[in-house]
């Protein structure tokens, strides 16, 4: 069994190496979330659409722009400044300085910067809008977007900064400045200034046209890739709490009939049941069902389907509504080419974005609080069925010296908590700002970076309960509690991929280490849990 596994992991890599070496191609089709984590975590590449018809459709809106100036007509941020100061006039022999102006006076973010991979999502998602063809820009702008992707020519975007509307502006200006050859850029895993990498690799720094400093800033993007990002990571854990559900239940000896399928016939939430039907598997309750010494398990085991399955659940309208922002024309004004239009509303409002990433974060703080109840019950020894306190491998005559995980479950502890401090809903704390034009404004960014943070902290305790749980299953095994042909083939995968990374547990020893290079797998997807449905 384990070597059709292996076959078809091989397979599929191979596939997926395939789709790896073929550039995600903008103008052409809907952009999935995939393509953007593709872009941004495997560094695919990237390509402009090359029919005649979508040149045409993306040139026709800068073409209508430039006779509309020819006729002195007026259009906000290009003959006008930008929010509140639309009612100033810019002379048109001035026109031309305005994008410049816009780039400049919003370099004022603050906080930590996006990693290379959080900045390439965001280059590709600020793309993905361009590409829609109704922002007035240039053919030569979008090129210079994939140019920046492909030579892996990362803007160094600060994190603080943007209220979600009008749009993204700030962390955006970061964008259109690496346009243009100004500020810092990353590359070769280096920080540098944009103007000299641009000498060293031959490309011509753009000069904005009058409307595309506001195309490129004036939208959803970073909040957008960082959603893509987010539900990538929240469905893997979705996968990783069902199978660290299955080794916990194995360990504390529990009742799998929990997870029966009649029992979930009953109530036939999709997502719960797939959850439930995966502990059932792992479990092998077919073949081998197990009757826990209580009737019913605690709740962090007997319900964990019920908690994991609200994210499941949930993921197929995150999907839908990240997916529908990801390939909208989300900047303001419009400018319909062909109808000869200049559209003004506000598409830049990251409403639907703050609300997925506010609803996420819940989910996913949830999975850290039901992972921090199952290691406290296989912590202590009041709870756990037998096994040793804290999980602690120790020989008898070292016990009394040794203490397991006891200091990581206080970690666990640390990082739920936090975990569950920022789930407090970034939407609802608009602010009036820009002399009240901008007077209810979506903080859908600051949804999403707190979206990212609690994965981080939920990532972390997963971290811990994995290599916890698999502790507590070689001790029951050890034990001869547990018969090794019991084991599903998954779950013997992944006790194996654990120990392939990690030293059964003896004596104490600074964990830190094993953490970090845990959460980095886990961060990099590194195994495989369950099949593609």
């Amino acid at each position: 069994m384990l070597v059709e596994n292996d076959t078809k992991k091989n397979i599929k890599q191979t596939i997926k190496q395939k789709t790896l070496d073929e550039p995600v191609v903008f103008g052409e089709s809907h952009l999935t979330i995939e393509d953007v984590v593709g872009i941004a975590i495997d560094n695919r590449n990237v390509a402009l659409n090359e029919a005649d018809s979508f040149y045409k459709h993306v040139t026709s809106g800068a073409e209508f722009l430039e006779r509309l100036l020819k006729e002195d007509g007026v259009i906000y941020g290009v003959t006008t400044g930008y929010g509140d100061s639309c009612t100033v006039q810019v002379p048109l022999d001035k026109v031309d300085e305005l994008p410049l102006h816009l780039t400049r006076f919003h370099g004022c973010g603050l906080g930590k910067f996006f990693n290379t991979a959080e900045g390439r999502a965001i280059l590709a998602t600020r793309l993905a809008s361009l590409s829609q063809g109704v922002s007035g820009v240039r053919w030569k702008l979008l090129q210079q977007f994939v140019t920046l992707i492909n030579k892996n020519i990362i803007p160094v975007i600060p994190q603080e900064g943007s209220v979600g509307a009008s749009g993204d502006l700030t962390p955006l200006s970061y964008v259109a400045a690496t346009l243009i050859g100004e500020r810092k850029v990353y590359f070769k895993e280096k920080e540098r200034n944009t103007i000299d990498v641009f000498k060293e690799s031959g490309i011509e720094p753009l000069k904005l046209k009058p409307k595309e400093g506001l195309a490129v800033m004036n939208g959803t993007a970073v909040m957008t890739a960082l959603a893509c990002l987010a539900y990538s990571r929240a469905e893997y854990l979705t996968r990783l709490c069902a199978r660290i559900t299955s080794i916990c239940s194995l360990a504390l000896k529990g009742n799998s009939h929990h997870f029966d399928d009649i029992l979930f016939s009953v109530k036939p939430h999709p997502g719960q049941n797939q959850i439930a039907s995966w502990i059932r598997e792992d479990l092998h309750h077919e073949h081998h069902p197990r009757n826990s010494s209580r009737l019913q398990d605690r709740y962090s085991i007997r319900c964990a389907p019920h908690v994991i399955g609200v994210c499941r659940d949930a993921l197929p309208w995150m999907r839908q509504m990240i997916e529908i922002e990801l390939n909208s024309a989300n900047d303001n004004p419009i400018i319909d080419g062909p109808g000869e239009h200049v559209l003004h509303g506000g598409h830049f409002y990251g409403g639907h974005i703050a609300f997925v990433m506010d609803s996420l974060k819940n989910c996913v703080a949830n999975l850290a609080d039901l992972m921090d109840r199952q290691m406290a019950l296989l912590m202590d020894n009041k709870f756990n069925n037998g096994l040793p306190n804290n999980l602690s491998a120790a020989s008898a005559d070292r016990k009394m010296l040794n203490h397991g995980f006891k200091a990581v479950q206080i970690a666990v502890s640390a990082w739920t908590a936090e975990a569950l401090k920022n789930t407090m809903p970034a939407s609802v704390f608009s602010r009036s700002t820009e002399c009240h034009n901008q007077d209810k404004v979506s903080m859908g960014t600051i949804s999403a970076r707190d979206c990212i943070r609690v994965l981080e902290l939920t990532e972390q305790v997963a971290a811990a309960l994995l290599m916890s749980s698999v502790q507590g299953l070689h001790l029951r095994l050890d034990q001869k509690e547990l018969e090794e042909s019991s084991l599903s083939d998954s779950v013997k995968q992944t006790r194996n991929e654990v120990f392939a990374e990690f030293e059964l547990l003896t004596e104490d020893r600074p964990l830190d280490d094993d953490l970090r290079k845990f959460i980095s797998l886990i961060q990099q997807q590194s195994w495989t849990m369950y099949p593609e449905e």
